[in-house]
């Protein structure tokens, strides 16, 4: 018989990430524009509403306003389904990131997290790789050279780090026994030096997850794809309006999927880090304030990062890839597999 109200369940707590998620990349625009006039001594965005906290809603309105030009010779539907398909597939990985334990409300159990699926590792690295698609689609479909360059050179960037990536995560699932995102942060509870990062011994998998995640999500120093000293803008050098927004929306939702993913694998998720004399709702919200607060420092990293480091080389970026990342998290993986082994870990 159909459980309707875990359906219904299941669709509120959808609606609420997505909001927050969406919600979340326009904080992040004027969050990034202030930090990096901060950090190039410039004021930033300051003149729409107080301190310019407003520009956000100036800038959705700008590109809706904006007119939608289409090049008279791209493939029209494939053109057009390129960001949604960017977007979606951001949106889908962080729906088996869990933000929060299970809680009781109204004599029923709830858990914070969309889906609890045994391979939610899986199911998260599954629809990150789809993202790749949005970007290669945009490129080819705009019969654009610059708009195809950069999407080959995103597919060829995202191969090479998505197995570091993978490869990374692997020494988790070792350590911990499971593909379940729950499991493997339940597995963290208690003091921060549970964590699998540090006490785990996956100190090296974490740094390697890192510095993949920033050349997943096409951040510099990988931001090839949309060099734009080379290549105009890259993929969306054709885009214009809200299609160009959803490219733009897109890629701060993957950051914060792999900003919630490496606070979930790594850093304990949820978990405070240190035991808490609270129970029920209040241990609740504050374990997804713990979250919360891994997350945005995550997302302050990526944009420090961002306006710090220079552009790799393309060769350099290969040469990381595959001569210095993989070879690592190769190694990860088989130590990691001794010490579970010896029952070190």
């Amino acid at each position: 018989m159909t459980d309707w109200t875990a359906i219904g369940i299941t669709l509120v707590k959808l609606i609420v990430v997505i909001h927050v998620l969406l919600g979340g990349v326009s904080v992040m625009t004027l969050v990034e524009r202030r930090l990096s006039a901060i950090i190039q001594f410039r004021l930033g965005p300051n003149r729409v509403g107080p301190f310019g906290v407003l520009q956000p809603i100036a800038d959705g309105i700008k590109f809706l306003m904006k007119e939608e030009m289409i090049p008279a010779e791209a493939h029209r539907p494939i053109y057009i389904l390129a960001p949604g398909l960017a977007i979606v597939t951001a949106l889908c990985a962080f729906s088996v990131v869990p933000f929060g334990p299970t809680i009781e409300l109204f004599g029923r159990k709830i858990g914070l997290v969309i889906l609890d699926l045994d391979g939610g590792i899986l199911f998260a690295f599954a629809a990150t790789a789809l993202g790749v698609y949005g970007i290669v689609c945009a490129g080819w479909a705009s019969n654009s050279k610059y708009a195809l360059m950069g999407g080959l050179r995103s597919s060829a960037q995202m191969v090479s780090y998505e197995l570091s990536l993978g490869l990374s995560v692997v020494g988790v699932i070792l350590a911990t026994g499971s593909l379940r995102p729950t499991v493997i942060v339940e597995q963290q509870a208690g003091w921060f030096w549970h964590w699998n990062a540090l006490g785990g011994g996956q100190i090296l998998g974490f740094v390697l997850f890192v510095v993949a995640g920033f050349a997943e999500t096409n951040r510099l120093p990988f931001d090839l794809p949309e060099a734009e000293s080379e290549l105009v803008a890259g993929y969306h050098t054709e885009y214009s309006s809200m299609k160009f927004a959803m490219f733009f929306m897109a890629e701060y939702v993957a950051m914060f999927t792999v900003s919630a993913l490496a606070a979930t694998l790594f850093l304990g998720g949820y978990q405070p880090g240190f035991p808490l004399p609270l129970e029920g709702l209040a241990l609740a919200l504050v374990q997804v304030a713990a979250f919360t607060l891994k997350v945005a420092v995550f997302m302050f990293v990526f944009v420090w990062v961002r306006w710090t480091l220079p552009r790799f080389r393309y060769d350099q970026l290969m040469d990381l890839g595959w001569k210095r990342l993989f070879p690592l998290a190769l190694l990860n993986v088989f130590v990691t597999g001794l010490l579970v082994a010896f029952d070190v870990i």
